[in-house]
């Protein structure tokens, strides 16, 4: 276990905080989700709480080592300040001597948000006078932006070195929480579900779950690289050609584990697809199969009926749940249907006594464009960190917190 927040005395002490506030921005510089900034609202005011003097660290989009002013986390500032309800100060840079005073004049219970570390090309490069000059700004550091821990950063790995105290922050302790029971103690029946558009994305995972669960659901475009070696037509669906022998491989592997790979029985299809346009093609036709084949000039772009009414009694009678990707072209209404039906059939099993923790960017809008989102145990924050996770790799921001 590693050590968390409510393991060290932060009282009176000046703490440094890295928190994911990678929000998105619009033309005139507002913040137009905050969820990443309320996730970490525990931790900061927990911190507060104990009088400590806050200062947080962040990147915010991709400024690739240069200063880009569209990229400031000024927005994120002035958010933060009013779900706090109190003033939040921006420093001009996240480095250097202004930052250092203002870091040292800072007094318990103000918050100091630096400038974005990515303005820099040391932080994503590690640099270790980088990371020395910004652990020299606190005295304790908590790591709680659980969106990068997968990343050997500055601010996420090299810090540690210099600084006398580190935890995890709340949001990195529930992620690990979830993440770590759902993986190494989950009840059984043990149920994963894997979708998205590359079965080369999920190998690892795939690989690494095989001697953990007790079914595996097989949905999204990586479904039809696995019919595809077994020999069924799959039309013009997305298949990785050079994949064809590791799906063989992984298939006999789950025989041998005796663990149920469920494949689509049958699909929604079509012959056009507009992805610039989010729709069908214009004139598209669209269909269902009667049966796994996808038919010469269609492709796969969801799970039909028969295959969500095989997948149904295995997911509700699941007693752990990890749903990692779409089921099929889920950003095109007309084929999110399967998806969707998914995430309520997560959301019933919940219900029921499951634990379901949800990972990825496109699972999270699932739950969420199917209004149950507050209805599976947990949502995690980290899309490639989650994935990491699930492969059983060990994440660098993680691996550098001192254990209990």
């Amino acid at each position: 276990m590693k050590k968390t927040i409510k393991d060290i005395s932060v009282a009176g002490k000046k703490v440094l905080v890295r928190v994911d506030f990678n929000v998105p921005l619009n033309d005139k510089q507002e913040v137009t989700n905050d969820k990443r900034i309320v996730a970490a609202l525990p931790t900061i005011n927990y911190l507060l709480e104990q009088k400590a003097a806050v200062i947080l660290m962040s990147h915010l989009g991709r400024p690739k080592g240069k200063v880009v002013s569209a990229m400031s986390l000024k927005p994120a500032a002035k958010r933060l300040g009013e779900l706090i309800k109190k003033d939040v100060v921006m420093a001009p840079d996240c480095i250097g001597p202004e930052v250092a005073k203002m870091s040292k004049d800072l007094k318990s219970g103000e918050v100091l948000l630096l400038e974005n570390l990515r303005f820099h090309p040391q932080e994503e490069k590690n640099d270790d006078a980088f990371a020395k000059e910004l652990a020299s700004f606190g005295e304790v550091f908590i790591q709680d932006a659980f969106g990068t821990v997968h990343r050997v950063h500055a601010s996420t790995a090299g810090m540690t070195k210099y600084i006398k105290d580190a935890a995890a922050g709340f949001l990195v302790e529930k992620e690990l929480q979830f993440l770590g029971e759902a993986l190494n103690n989950a009840k059984k029946p043990f149920l994963a579900i894997l979708g998205g558009a590359k079965v080369s994305d999920k190998i690892k995972v795939i690989d690494n779950l095989l001697g953990k669960v007790d079914s595996l659901v097989i949905g999204g475009a990586m479904a039809y690289t696995f019919l595809k070696a077994q020999g069924i037509g799959t039309g013009k669906s997305l298949v990785e050609e050079d994949k064809l022998d590791l799906a063989r491989e992984l298939l006999k592997k789950a025989e041998a584990k005796k663990v149920k790979m469920l494949l689509p029985i049958d699909h929604i299809i079509t012959d056009k697809i507009d992805f610039e346009n989010k729709k069908a093609g214009d004139g598209a036709k669209i269909s269902e199969t009667p049966d796994a084949e996808v038919p010469a000039g269609f492709m796969g772009v969801d799970i039909g009926q028969m295959t969500l009414k095989r997948i149904a009694p295995v997911i509700l009678s699941a007693k752990t749940i990890v749903w990692n990707g779409p089921a099929g072209v889920f950003e095109i209404p007309e084929f999110s249907k399967g998806t969707v039906e998914i995430a309520k059939l997560v959301a019933q099993a919940t219900e029921s006594g499951a634990v379901s923790v949800i990972g990825g960017g496109d699972s999270v809008s699932a739950v969420k464009k199917a209004g149950v989102d507050k209805k599976v145990t947990h949502v995690s924050t980290g899309g490639g960190a989650s994935l990491e996770f699930l492969e059983g790799i060990e994440l660098p921001g993680i691996a550098v917190l001192p254990e209990k």
